[in-house]
């Protein structure tokens, strides 16, 4: 009969390969999301053509980026992505001084919340900023402008029972640690930072402190090819900075999800989102992550 000490030791055992085994990789493919695949696709997809493409490909999450004109048909593709088991993981929501204040959102951000609320989808709201809403402030006012916001948004987001992220979108609140210094001025414990690699040419040398210091509120990165010189958006895998950039959000236990960018509109947004696909597992395979290689099937 097996000794007390050799029953816990093969239950111990079993339990560390059950764990090596469910672990998951960042990059594995069902952390991924698909994102800026709306307003940017030449071939104008419907809902439906949509949901189809991202099943095609194997996505089975998306952020839900929009324009006026998607609106109408937001919540007939919401609908039709809960029906094909696609989690809409995010929507977009921008702010423009012009029509935006801690007083009242634009009609369109109203509408947006409505249908948000008759679909009941719970999910996180990406807020990125205009340039405008904080012309002409000093530092402290900075905050104190950006704190009021978030709190009317944190305000309209809990009413239909989403949640709120910051989206570095470029200018002041563009910038995670500014993003942090609001967050923390809020109080709030349910807040985030999107982490945008197409936005984060400017802050390459700080990149790794950037991170470090926004990780506590890090709920997801999108990823790009990077090159300091540019071009604003390239494919994952053809720019020379991505790899380092990558293998540094595992090597700080960043736990949150990865996206993969459209965001060209004169393109098949199909064909680009395979593309980086393509590039993400070429990294993948040149730092040696097979655990998520594996989940991915051949190329």
């Amino acid at each position: 009969m097996k000794s007390f000490k050799t029953i816990a030791a093969t239950v111990s055992l079993a339990l560390m390969l059950l764990s090596n085994a469910t672990a998951q990789s960042i990059y594995s493919k069902s952390n991924l999301f698909a994102w800026c695949i709306v307003p940017y696709d030449v071939k104008h997809r419907s809902p439906a053509d949509r949901i189809a493409m991202l099943k095609e490909l194997g996505f089975k999450s998306y952020a839900y980026d929009w324009r006026a004109e998607h609106l109408a048909t937001s919540v007939e593709e919401w609908k039709l992505a809960k029906k094909n088991n696609i989690k809409v993981n995010a929507v977009w929501i921008w702010i423009d001084a012009n029509t935006d204040s801690p007083q009242q959102l634009s009609s369109a951000n109203l509408q947006l919340l409505s249908y948000l609320k008759e679909t009941k989808l719970k999910t996180q709201l990406w807020v990125g900023f205009h340039a405008n809403f904080l012309e002409g402030l000093d530092e402290g006012a900075k905050v104190r402008k950006s704190k009021e916001m978030l709190d009317y948004l944190h305000a309209k987001a809990t009413e239909v029972g989403c949640t709120i992220a910051l989206y570095n979108h470029g200018d002041w609140l563009g910038e995670p640690a500014n993003q942090v210094k609001v967050i923390e001025a809020s109080g709030f414990k349910d807040v985030g930072i999107i982490y945008n690699f197409h936005h984060a040419h400017e802050q390459l040398d700080e990149y790794t402190d950037i991170i470090d210091a926004a990780l506590p509120y890090l709920w997801a990165v999108n990823l790009n090819g990077m090159r300091r010189e540019g071009p604003k958006i390239l494919p994952i895998g053809s720019g020379d900075r991505e790899t380092e950039m990558m293998s540094y959000l595992k090597k700080v236990g960043f736990k949150g999800q990865i996206g993969v960018l459209g965001h060209i509109e004169d393109e098949d947004v199909a064909i680009v989102l395979q593309r980086n696909l393509s590039g993400l597992q070429a990294i993948l395979s040149s730092i040696g992550d097979n655990e998520a290689l594996s989940t991915y099937g051949k190329k």
